[in-house]
């Protein structure tokens, strides 16, 4: 009888290791997502920045044709 208790009670324990190992493991793969939907945003970021740059230097060079 003591044996049964000892085995169950360490399937128990395993069961909840498994369970925390699971946890720990899908928390791994959100941050995992939310750092490359945030690595994508910076790059959309950066791109938009580029681009208005872009029209910004545009602008200025009609400007200053115009003025010649």
């Amino acid at each position: 009888m003591t044996r049964f208790i000892s085995i169950i009670a360490v399937a128990a324990l395993t069961g909840c290791g498994v369970e925390t190992a699971s946890t720990a493991a899908t928390a791994a793969a959100l941050k995992k997502q939310e750092l490359e939907q945030s690595k994508k945003t910076l790059e959309q970021a950066q791109q938009k920045i580029g681009q208005a740059m872009e029209q910004l230097q545009q602008s200025r060079q009609s400007r200053e044709a115009s003025e010649k």
